[in-house]
This record gives C-alpha cells, sequence and structure tokens, in this order.
C-alpha cells in the first residue's frame, strides 16, 4: 500500500452504531454544524469545538490503532458537540503522521492518536524531527492492547513449545511480517527474535492489515499483532495463533495462553495508545479533550467492543495528560536501550 494521506469517514451517531472493524467507510460524524477553525486563545477555548476536528492515525485504515480510534471517536463528538474525522497518514512508523501534527495549528482541532510507537521513534529515528516530549501535550491514554503471536493457518507447530523449537531450528527459513519499522508489530518481533536468540528474515509492510492479509493468505509464516487486528481471525480459525504477551490471559481468547505460560517470559509487551495535541494547544482546549476522552472510556459501548477486542479502557486516573506524560516519559527509557542493542535504525 502506497505511503499518503486518507480521509474516512466513521458512523453519525444517529443512525446507530457500528462497529469499527466493519463498514468503516460511513458517514461523518456530525453533531453541530458549525464552521471556521479554533483559535489559540481562552476565547477560542470557550467556543471550542466550532468546527471538525481531525484524528490523525498514523497507520493504515482498519489497522489496530485505526479500529481504537473510530470506537472513541463517536462518544468523543458527542460529549464535544461537535464533528470528528479520522484521517490516516501512513508510513514511517507513524513518524509522517506525528511530524504533521506537531507541525499543525495548536488550536485543539488537530489530534493525533498513536501507540507505544511514540515512545521508540526518538530511539529508532536518529534524524526524527520533533521531540515526543517537547512537541506534544499528552491528552491521556486511552487504551493498553495485548498482542497475539500468530502464524499463517498451516504452519507446523500446534503449540507454543513447539513453535518455539522449530523456529529456533529453522530461523533461516521463517519469514517474520511486520508493518514497518517501529511499528507495533516490529517492536514485539524484536523481542520474539531477542527472546529466542534467533535472527528471522523480516518482511516489513505499509501497515498491519495488508500484513495480516498475507499471513492469512500464506505468504509469510508469522507475525506480532495486537488483538484488535486478530481476534477475529483467530476465532475463525484463519490463522493459528500461539499466545498473549500479556501476564494474563484475555477474556476474548480464554484458550490462548500468556507468553510466561508458555515458557518465553521475555517476550511481555502491551500497545498503549494515547492522544496528543501540538505543544502551544491552550490548556482549556486540553482540558476539554481529557474531559471527553474520559467519557468516551465509560461508554458502555467502547468497554464492550474493547473487552471484545481483548482490550480494556484506560481508568480515568490514567485518561488524564499527567499519567499519559509519564508512560511517555518511562515507555522512552525503557525501550532506548532494546533498541540500541538490537542495533536497530530507521535512517
Amino acid at each position: 500500500m502506497p505511503q499518503g494521506h486518507s480521509y474516512d469517514a466513521v458512523a453519525h451517531p444517529r443512525l446507530g452504531r457500528t462497529r469499527p472493524w466493519a463498514g468503516l467507510a460511513a458517514a461523518t460524524l456530525t453533531l453541530a454544524a458549525c464552521g471556521g477553525g479554533g483559535g489559540g486563545d481562552v476565547e477560542a477555548a470557550a467556543a471550542y469545538p466550532e468546527g471538525d476536528i481531525t484524528f490523525v492515525v498514523p497507520f493504515s485504515a482498519g489497522g489496530p490503532t485505526d479500529t481504537v480510534t473510530r470506537l472513541i471517536a463517536e462518544p468523543m463528538a458527542e460529549e464535544l458537540g461537535g464533528t470528528i474525522v479520522v484521517q490516516n497518514v501512513e508510513g514511517a512508523g507513524g513518524t509522517i503522521a506525528a511530524g504533521e501534527v506537531a507541525a499543525a495549528n495548536p488550536d485543539g482541532y488537530t489530534v493525533l492518536m498513536h501507540h507505544i510507537g511514540m515512545s521508540t521513534a526518538p530511539s529508532l529515528y536518529p534524524e526524527l524531527p520533533y521531540d515526543p516530549l517537547e512537541d506534544f501535550k499528552p491528552v491521556g491514554l486511552v487504551t493498553e492492547v495485548p498482542m497475539t503471536l500468530v502464524a499463517r493457518s498451516d504452519f507446523e507447530p500446534e503449540t507454543m513449545e513447539e513453535f518455539i523449537e522449530y523456529v529456533k531450528e529453522n530461523a533461516d527459513t521463517v519469514t517474520l511480517a511486520n508493518a514497518g519499522i517501529g511499528a507495533a508489530s516490529h517492536l514485539c518481533g524484536l523481542l520474539l527474535q531477542e527472546a529466542l536468540g534467533v535472527e528471522l528474515t523480516e518482511v516489513p509492510y505499509e501497515g498491519t492489515g495488508p500484513a495480516l492479509t498475507d499471513l492469512v493468505a500464506g505468504e509469510v509464516d508469522i507475525m506480532c499483532d495486537q488483538t484488535t487486528n486478530t481476534t477475529g481471525q483467530i476465532q475463525a480459525g484463519e490463522i493459528k495463533a500461539y499466545a498473549v504477551t500479556t501476564p494474563e490471559r484475555v477474556e476474548s481468547l480464554p484458550d490462548l495462553p500468556t507468553t510466561e505460560e508458555a515458557g518465553l517470559p521475555e517476550l511481555e509487551v502491551g500497545v498503549w495508545h494515547g492522544l496528543y495535541v501540538p505543544t502551544e494547544t491552550p490548556d482549556e482546549i486540553v482540558q476539554e479533550l481529557t474531559g471527553a476522552l474520559q467519557v468516551a472510556l465509560q461508554d458502555q459501548n467502547v468497554i464492550d467492543q474493547l473487552a471484545e477486542l481483548g482490550a480494556a479502557p484506560s481508568s480515568e486516573e490514567e485518561a488524564t495528560p499527567e499519567a499519559h506524560l509519564e508512560r511517555l516519559e518511562q515507555q522512552i527509557e525503557l525501550w532506548r536501550p532494546i533498541i540500541e542493542q538490537a542495533g536497530v535504525s530507521a535512517d
């Protein structure tokens, strides 16, 4: 899939809610017919929102980050009394989208949804055109999604124990798909190779959507991907699943062991998501967005749909700028030595 921009609308609240992973190209979230942009002062904040709010997603439509974004967009729009449009800006592990948002007018009308890749970009991209801590204000954490270790349906190993043995013995022929450098699937793949002490042939794609499509088709052997993207295919038997990468099993896949249970405790990673705005965005507008996010995360539809996908909404304490900033800082320091040790660079 080529890099670029795509604008997709999500369901209009009055037309009924749609599952975010099915029929994503629906009508726009329009709750108030407003015009004009926003300003950066207190008066503009008091009137916010007066126009369309764009949620920028750094990855392809239909992928896990896109799914989470569309799921919270509807109740957030309801709470704000405005319009939210989802824009997919793919490429360079999310850095193209993040760079565009960092340079956007800081008026609250351009919001970035990003995942764990926000914390790994400084280590992966020596020439990164933005600083995650200096050029953004965190709005709040949204959710933390487990990863699954999956394979084509006819991959030889049947259990995680057999998987570990097989991959070690056949490392020179096993292909590992990912969504490109810096994507969650890439980071999980790094940890997998480090834990097994192997070097696999990596096959990068422009998003997890096309990567998973090729996995289902049997074009590649294995990959790590979020439960928001793999649960349906696992339940349908279209792909083979070996483990989830979290300390506890997920309700939607109760028979799937954790990596620790399966003998690979080193492979533990969750993919956290959060909302960001440009750093000069007025605090009053950030507060509006944070409040709307907290309302959305208490929406029963959001809770139920995330549960179906093996995830849960962030708590009210986590969905704050303070908790979000703390997580970002911690994760930047956590991933730096791992990436440096792997010798991976996006240059």
